[in-house]
């Protein structure tokens, strides 16, 4: 059987990791995994979720099923969290996957049962995996504007119009905050009118939000999800817990249904969970019990946040040094919207060729497309990723 197979296409970003570990040079740096690093490289551990994981060694008492939904208290921490009070009770419901792609994979089940022909919209460009999740089942994908490589700004007049075209039947996949890989952000104003739109056309709004509290602040960061719950009849929801909670590798996210009514949310709600009993059945609930241990202590709720705002300070902090380097090195603002954009990820308009001369002459890593993980760049490293860039881009 396994002869009629032939070789997937290699993760672009995977392959990448494999290179810089091959790669001997010991100023050589990885600016193309997506995981949140400290000052010194580290993807740490928050101290809050050590704690939290202490807690729940001394007083679980079972390893059994919880169920399809998976943690009810997570569940409702993430509703907390994502949503506050913007919708009523009946008329939404979440249930935990496998972290932000588990939950996208549930979501793009759920559309397939409820319009097969769908087509799923994703903004140009998108995160690299979007596709390959919510195609799934045969769904169309097509894309809308969204950034300029040249300007390394959003062109919102572009989307605005492509965005009009679409109506009932088209789903319009939103990055909540901190755009995966552009970092570049909506304005509330403009958050307003695409909601407006939405409401208008019947497009269904899904939003992947995986980045909640990197950008602004975790109240802030959340503003698209809210003012679109408060505008449409319905939508989607993909979240991920992995990277504010910092527990990657635990796969904790969860998928949320909002409908007009709580008849038709109960019955979207009763599919989600037909579609992971097909898929994986039961969710793990390791991570999902930290953060919702975290969430309910107001003491480690209050660390937490605390911790959340040292990262996301970190994250600016980068930002603005690397800005500050490029005008002091180059002598114009061509790389200011750096310090402009939010959360982990800036695309830097690089060419393929530029991209590989980087890692060629450097030891610089990053994806093709020329998206950075900001948090890659240690402080002594700044001035050295400017002037790289500056000199392959000349």
């Amino acid at each position: 059987m396994f002869e009629s197979l032939s070789l997937p296409r290699p993760d672009a970003i995977l392959s990448r990791i494999a290179s810089f570990e091959d790669d001997p040079r010991a100023n050589k740096m990885n600016l193309g995994v997506g995981i949140y690093m400290d000052a010194q490289g580290k993807t740490i551990i928050p101290e809050t979720v050590k704690l939290a994981e202490q807690r729940l060694l001394d007083l679980e008492d079972s390893k059994s099923y919880i169920g399809l939904a998976g943690n009810p208290a997570y569940n409702k921490a993430m509703r907390e969290i994502v949503f506050g009070e913007t919708v009523p009770e009946g008329r939404i419901h979440g249930m935990q996957a496998p972290g932000g792609s588990g939950s996208l994979s549930v979501l793009a089940k759920l559309m397939e049962r409820a319009c097969p022909n769908a087509k799923v919209w994703l903004s140009t460009p998108t995160w690299s995996n979007h596709a390959a999740l919510l195609s799934t089942g045969g769904l169309e994908i097509g894309k809308y504007p969204y950034f300029d490589a040249t300007t390394c700004a959003i062109n919102f007049e572009a989307m605005t119009a492509k965005l009009r075209t679409l109506g009932p039947g088209d789903v319009v996949v939103l990055h909540g905050c901190c755009h995966n890989p552009t970092g570049a952000n909506l304005t509330r104003e403009q958050w307003d009118e695409v909601a407006g739109i939405a409401k208008a056309t019947g497009f269904l709004p899904l939003f992947d939000i995986a980045y909640q509290g990197f950008g602004d602040g975790l109240e802030e960061d959340a503003y698209s999800v809210r003012k679109f719950a408060h505008t449409v009849d319905e939508m989607l929801v993909a979240v991920s817990s992995s990277k504010n909670f910092g527990i990657y590798r635990d796969r904790v996210g969860c998928a949320f249904a909002m409908g007009a009514c709580a008849e038709t949310t109960d019955v979207a709600y009763a599919n989600m969970q037909s579609i992971a009993r097909s898929m994986y059945s039961m969710p793990p609930d390791h991570g999902a019990s930290v953060v919702s241990i975290i969430w309910q202590d107001d003491e480690l709720r209050v660390q937490w946040l605390s911790e959340l705002k040292v990262m996301s300070d970190h994250i600016a902090s980068l930002r603005n040094q690397l800005a500050t380097s490029f005008v002091k090195q180059s002598g114009d603002n061509k790389f200011d919207f750096i310090g402009m954009h939010r959360g982990m990820f800036s695309l830097l308009g690089l060419t393929i060729e530029q991209v590989e001369k980087l890692r060629e002459d450097y030891g610089i890593y990053m994806t093709s497309d020329s998206r950075i993980n900001v948090t890659g760049v240690q402080g002594e490293n700044i001035d050295r990723l400017a002037g790289a860039v500056l000199a392959v881009s000349v």
